[in-house]
């Protein structure tokens, strides 16, 4: 059984789990590449890291899909599932656990959490009566809707009135205990704006909420009353805690929560801000449980400034989208060109330019033309020049010892934009230098030991913003660092780092004249722009 030490350092993630109502789209595998790029940082960091996906898969939502398509519910979800496992593989996503709400033994963790919350009691029979939109598989308030009741996130769908006995849960119970938390623990939500939102909603009142429905048939069954199925969303915020189970162990709270828990991050969109901050948290404390230490919420995904859907015909397939440009170029543009917090776009002539320009030319064109200057110059060995040879106010070497830790804050921050600019800032010092000091000049000046100073000043810099960005671009980082002569692939050690910790492989002055280099290649094809019909 894979125990975790609780006095070693741990870091356990999530993503959200994803609503299977259709193929997974462009806004999950945005949020999935961004917790990818966090666990893989931290396991740089010599943490044991458990990163979580997965899928939610109850619902009238789903029920009425299903219906449409001749499926059984559980037939349709096991059609849906392997598209959302084959896309992180695509996108080179190192997940730990899967966590499906249909699972057997997710049932058990509902049912013990739900006799908690009896116990509290904090669940009660009532008479629920509101507009119910079932894309969000939400009751909606009257402030909140559009003109013809109509959801905001889902103008093209009129929410449906429902007068029904429900089972609720005592969410008005903890609005000062809630307000606390926020007040408290500032960084709980994360951006800023998000927690404005949030505490803008709390502060106006808090009702309590229904968690069964009557008339569905698709989840769970009530356990006190099985005339009523669960909530949806009563049902999915647990997958996360059945995720932390072990694959042979009974699936008990105790058992659940004694390795992992609490969680350190939630990373989720806007759409489903309040079940995270709001509902999750309250019903936690109800349970007695410790809550989530961090969640941040990202922004909405547009294409060429135009929200994306079916109607309009732009939707943005990530399928196609890695399989024509590559899984480390759509990661690093939507994660560099997009600050993670806010809403961003896609462009394509954008994406392309970024790409050429970042990759291509200033990373790529950089390692290539310092090998092989190595190459010429140096018999294509590493310089026998030691990090104490290169003097402190060397521009490079000045960058490159503030770099790590400026590129440590921006990770654990989520500012990838602000880590990616960063780096850059350093490859493009490289490539000035090379311009200024011009190494074959001075070689053809018979300066060997300064030609020999500024090719190790400018192949460490590269193996420093290689190693950086390995988070962000695993293959290309591990296509640069095998050419500088190391045995390491950012994919294969990935999940221990013990290869490459942060604490050495971070800072500047690495290199080392024992490796060998290997043949100049490029790390990153130019993209042609697509021609005009």
């Amino acid at each position: 059984m894979n125990q975790v030490n609780k006095t070693e350092k741990t870091f356990a993630l999530t993503t959200p789990l994803y609503y299977v109502n259709d193929l997974p789209h462009i806004g999950s595998a945005y949020t999935t590449m961004a917790a990818d790029v966090v666990a893989r940082f931290h396991r740089l960091l010599g943490h044991k890291v458990l990163l979580i996906t997965g899928t939610d898969e109850h619902g009238q939502k789903i029920q009425r899909t299903a219906e449409s398509k001749g499926r059984s519910p559980q037939e349709y979800c096991d059609d849906i599932v392997p598209s959302f496992v084959s896309l992180w593989q695509l996108l080179n996503i190192q997940y730990d656990r899967f966590s499906r709400t249909t699972a057997p033994r997710h049932e058990a963790i509902v049912k013990e959490f739900f006799q908690r919350l009896c116990k509290a009691g904090d669940i009660y029979l009532g008479q629920q009566q509101g507009w119910y939109c079932v894309s969000c598989e939400e009751f909606k308030e009257e402030r909140e809707l559009l003109e013809g009741h109509r959801c905001p996130l889902h103008p093209n769908k009129e929410v449906e009135w429902r007068d029904e006995q429900n089972y609720f849960f005592r969410l008005s119970k903890y609005q000062e205990k809630l307000q606390a938390l926020y007040e408290f623990q500032p960084d709980f939500i994360q951006p800023q704006s998000r927690r404005n939102e949030v505490l803008n909603f709390v502060n106006q009142g808090l009702q309590d909420f229904s968690i069964s429905r009557v008339n569905l048939d698709w989840g769970f069954p009530v356990p006190t009353d099985p005339k009523h199925t669960l909530y949806v969303w009563f049902d999915a915020l647990l997958g996360y805690v059945t995720a932390l189970l072990e694959p042979d162990e009974e699936p008990t709270l105790e058992n659940a929560l004694s390795k992992w828990w609490p969680i350190n991050l939630h990373l989720i969109g806007k759409d489903i801000l309040r079940f995270h901050t709001i509902s999750w948290p309250a019903m936690l404390m109800s349970a007695g449980l410790p809550l989530p230490r961090r969640v941040f919420v990202h922004g909405f995904l547009t294409k060429d400034g135009q929200k994306m859907g079916k109607t309009l015909g732009n939707t943005l397939d990530p399928v196609a989208l890695v399989e024509r440009y590559g899984s480390d170029a759509v990661r690093y543009y939507f994660l560099k060109e997009i600050e993670f917090g806010k809403d961003g776009d896609f462009n394509e002539s954008r994406f392309i330019n970024v790409l050429n320009a970042d990759l291509a030319n200033d990373l790529g064109n950089l390692l290539n033309r310092t090998l092989n200057m190595v190459k010429k110059y140096c018999a294509g060995n590493v310089p026998p020049i030691t990090n104490e040879d290169i003097p402190i106010d060397n521009p490079l070497k000045a960058i490159g010892l503030h770099l790590g830790e400026q590129v440590e804050n921006a990770y654990k921050t989520l500012a990838f934009n602000q880590a990616c600019e960063a780096i850059l800032s350093l490859v493009q010092a490289s490539n000035k230098f090379i311009d200024d000091q011009a190494p074959w000049s001075l070689y053809k000046q018979g300066q060997q030991q300064a030609v020999e100073q500024v090719l190790y000043a400018v192949l460490e810099s590269v193996r420093q913003a290689a190693y950086l960005l390995s988070p962000l671009i695993p293959d290309i980082s591990s296509d640069i660092y095998q050419q500088l002569g190391y045995g390491i692939n950012f994919n294969e050690q990935i999940k221990t780092a013990i290869a490459a910790p942060f604490a050495i492989h971070g800072t500047w002055g690495v290199l080392t004249n024992q490796q060998q280099l290997g043949e100049p290649r490029p790390i990153f094809k130019r993209i042609e722009p697509p021609k005009n019909n």
